[in-house]
């Protein structure tokens, strides 16, 4: 899960053009939307098509969102559970 974790961050980075901001800046278990990375309901949307287009998973309504986007290891922990093994 911690490369999972990293690829992750790299892509938020490079999906959100986060240009003052490195991987390892970002913490795993910060909040993602509003305090924390900061992001907003425009960045969450970007985030959904990554997870989409890279993952092939998705996010079936508002509430799973708001727990998949919580932070990057939600992200992770969503991927694993959705992708076959």
């Amino acid at each position: 899960m911690d490369k999972l974790m990293e690829e992750l961050k790299e892509k938020i980075i490079k999906s959100l053009k986060l240009t003052d901001i490195t991987p390892e800046e970002i913490d795993a278990d910060a909040p993602l939307i509003g305090e924390g990375l900061g992001l907003d309901s425009i960045d969450t949307l970007e985030l959904l098509v990554m997870l989409e287009r890279d993952y092939r998973v998705t996010v079936p309504d508002v509430n799973a969102g708001r727990r998949v986007f919580s932070s990057v290891r939600a992200m992770a922990a969503h991927i694993q559970q959705q992708q076959p093994a």
